[in-house]
């Protein structure tokens, strides 16, 4: 049985259409079950009912014909209560509806399976056979699973137009499919499908015996690769100042560092060709990225990739690929858009972009958010291959994607496209304006930065610091741990540019999930993994190393606050402030005129919040990571396409996390800062000011907006929001409850449709 399964579930995969999927299994499972009819019905929204699409065993002229509602018949049973119905003898049955166009009555055993998509009914799967007999578990697990294979066909269906064509109607429209908000907006335009220029995963390794010739083949691709980034990084300055347009500066860094290019000749050396060592090379490199906790680190093994496709293209082709051009009013839609696809479109030519993997934290939605195009990350429902020219909505707020959308939906998102035109040049005044609430209370706004061409825009936007400084990319962009010098160069860089401003430099956050190429780790569980303080307190050589050349590039500046991340003791903050007075005293004793910095606990594990007030007398601050805590405390893995409609930092269970904590830190003194993506939400926003927060953290581009909420609100006002909001039972009705709030105090065009 799992033998044929497997050969029926490869015959759905390769079908066309949906059409062709529901025949191949009608077909398929009526030989393979020997039973005397099986069917599919789907389920039709508009008119709520069941309707027979395909059928191997009833009569053909019953097709399209046959329709009942899901209070009538065994059909409807199934449809209703979303679960299996096996019965020995249906006619006996007190639901069995008869129909005598399908001939039916000759038919005794039934079972039927839901077809659920998000646990959405689409319709059932049955079988039928003349015999009284009852059909086995084994029966039900094969149906069971064919039937979870065809809810994701009919899901794409619904998006391609595939499923009204098969029910012999027009084709869908304004049909909306979820992914991850990457970059905010809205934009209207027609679908251009873009393809990878190679195909690196399907390069087979080939012995050579002209290593030079594989060699110099390989070096020229990377001076043809080079000159091709350096193209389309001066196609930006148009748009873009220079330091926005340093994300390609990394590709270039990739290019003519030692990791990829060396490894890659060294590859040549050993007997393989240059096509297959460059796939060796970049697998090899991408596989630790892809390992990642981290979305932001996750994703630049897409840049990776991206650079691999473009090196093989030119080891295949001795010219650059050439493309039709992209016209404007153009929606760039792709399995995995890269940063560069987008660069190549002209300068406004794009209004939106669409990729079917990848997050918000993906190097193609940073600079996005830069060049002011909408764009929803992780759609995995997006049949990529068939909508080619379809006209879209991309909603870049809600991370929604309509599909031919209807007259009525367009005109909407055009309207809110237009008043968020209104809203940026609005809110551009109030840049040089304090954060501050309408009765006086100052709530500094910081930036969250990763990258050297962060520091720019967040000091252009107004960020009165950096609340959240990611420290470990250094350590893995080398084959060697960086030493304090290095270290040293790179802190002092971020540290001068907002002085006297605060930077928060969070303290290495590797190991588990995020393991070093050069310091391998290798665990069943990344997720509750070796990780943060855990490793560095381990290994007090490098944690001692990073926390001097920390306190060193301070020196003179004074700005510096220290954050160990990944606290889930008393004993582990206790540990790692030893360390760090440890370090002081080392570099006052040699001489160096440093000062103790504040040291803070990120709270981002539920273990921190039951042990907040132990956590608040010993350190200096807290700072709380939304994401992280929210992901824990909901058990949801934000980035599963499964569950991500789950995760929302708005559940009451979260909300009251974050009070409890706020109130802790209050209560010894401490000041709360709260880093991560509740931080630029609007609603979000209005509670935590409820709370008592003393400061915020986020990316850049979301501070006007959220610097307009706190102006516009009182203490005491969103004190009283939040009293109502905890009472509340879910995320919907909270977000709904405080959305209200933001429209009656005049921010309606901060809030918009749906989570």
């Amino acid at each position: 049985m799992l033998a044929q399964l497997q050969r029926i579930l490869h015959e759905v995969n390769e079908a066309h259409d949906i059409e062709q999927a529901v025949t191949v299994i009608v077909r398929r499972v009526s030989a393979t079950m020997a039973v005397d009819v099986c069917s599919v019905y789907l389920f039709e929204p508009v008119s709520r009912q069941l309707v027979l699409m395909a059928s191997e065993g009833l009569n053909p002229e019953s097709i399209g014909k046959v329709r009942l509602d899901l209070t009538e018949g065994l059909l409807g049973l199934v449809g209703a209560r979303a679960e299996p119905v096996n019965v020995e003898n249906a006619p006996e049955h007190p639901k069995f509806k008869y129909f005598e166009e399908t001939g039916e009555e000759r038919y005794h055993a039934f079972l039927g399976v839901p077809i659920i998509h998000q646990r959405t009914v689409k319709g059932v799967l049955v079988v039928q056979q003349q015999v009284t007999r009852r059909f086995s578990d084994e029966d039900e697990s094969l149906l069971f699973t064919l039937a979870a294979q065809l809810a994701g066909a009919i899901a794409h269906a619904e998006v391609n137009g595939d499923i009204e064509a098969l029910r012999g109607g027009g084709r869908l429209e304004s049909h909306s499919i979820a992914g991850i908000a990457g970059a905010p907006g809205v934009g209207v335009g027609k679908v251009r499908v873009i393809y990878p220029p190679a195909n690196l995963d399907a390069v087979p390794d080939r012995k050579i015996d002209d290593v030079a010739t594989e060699r110099a083949a390989f070096e020229a691709a990377v001076g043809a690769t080079r000159d091709e980034i350096r193209a389309l990084n001066g196609r930006l300055g148009e748009t873009l100042p220079v330091e926005e347009r340093a994300l390609f500066d990394a590709y270039l860094m990739i290019l003519s560092g030692d990791s990829l290019v060396t490894e890659t000749l060294d590859a040549i050396d050993a007997g393989n060709w240059a096509p297959g060592a460059l796939r060796a090379t970049v697998q090899s490199h991408a596989r630790v990225f892809d390992d990642m906790e981290d979305d932001y680190l996750r994703e630049r093994a897409a840049d990776l990739r991206d650079i691999g496709r473009r090196l093989l293209m030119h080891l295949q082709d001795s010219g650059p690929r050439e493309r039709e051009p992209i016209a404007p009013g153009t929606v760039l839609v792709g399995d995995d858009v890269t940063a560069s696809d987008l660069a190549e479109a002209p300068t406004g030519h794009l209004v939106g972009v669409i990729s079917a993997h990848g997050s918000g934290s993906s190097h193609v939605a940073i600079l996005a958010q830069a060049m002011g195009v909408p764009a929803v990350m992780g759609v995995c429902d997006l049949p990529v291959g068939r909508i080619d020219g379809e006209e879209v909505v991309v909603d870049g707020y809600q991370g929604r994607v309509y599909v031919r959308p209807s007259p009525t939906v367009k005109k909407e998102f055009q309207r809110l496209a237009n008043e968020e035109a209104e809203l940026s040049q609005g809110l551009s005044e109030l840049r040089d304006l304090p954060a501050e609430t309408v009765d006086g209370r100052r709530i500094p706004l910081l930036a969250n930065t990763g990258l050297a061409s962060d520091i720019l825009p967040s000091l252009q936007s107004g960020a009165e610091g950096v609340g959240l400084y990611r420290t470990e990319v250094p350590f893995l962009v080398r084959e060697r741990f960086p030493s304090e010098d290095e270290q040293t160069e790179i802190y002092r860089r971020v540290l001068s540019a907002f002085a006297p401003r605060p930077v928060t430099l969070r303290t290495l956050d590797v190991g588990g999930d995020k393991p070093l190429s050069y310091f391998p780790i290798e665990e069943e569980n990344p997720f509750l993994g070796w990780r943060g303080v855990r490793i560095t307190l381990d290994h007090p050589e490098i944690f001692m190393t990073q926390l001097r050349a920390m306190l060193r590039a301070s020196i003179g500046l004074n700005n510096l606050q220290v954050l160990f991340p990944m606290i889930t003791s008393v004993q582990e903050l206790e540990d790692s402030t030893e360390l760090l007075e440890r370090a002081i005293d080392e570099l006052v004793e040699a001489g160096e005129l440093v000062q103790r910095p504040l040291a803070g606990a990120m709270i981002e594990v539920p273990a921190a919040v039951f042990q907040i007030d132990d956590l608040a007398r010993r350190a200096d601050f807290l700072s709380i990571g939304s994401n992280d805590l929210a992901q824990y405390l909901l058990a949801v893995d934000r980035n599963n396409a499964r569950v991500a409609d789950l995760y929302d930092a708005m559940h009451p269970a979260v909300l009251r996390a974050l009070h409890q904590v706020i109130s802790a830190g209050h209560a010894h003194a401490r000041p709360v800062s709260l880093c991560g993506e509740m931080a630029g939400q609007p609603a979000a926003a209005v509670l935590l000011l409820g709370m008592g927060i003393d400061s915020m953290s986020m990316n850049a581009a979301n501070l006007p907006r959220i610097k307009w909420v706190i102006r516009s609100f009182s203490q005491e006002q969103a004190r009283a929001l939040l009293t109502e909001a905890l009472l509340l039972k879910s995320a919907s009705e909270v977000r709904r409850f405080v959305n209200g709030a933001l429209e009656r105090a005049g921010l309606g065009g901060l809030v918009r449709a749906g989570k």
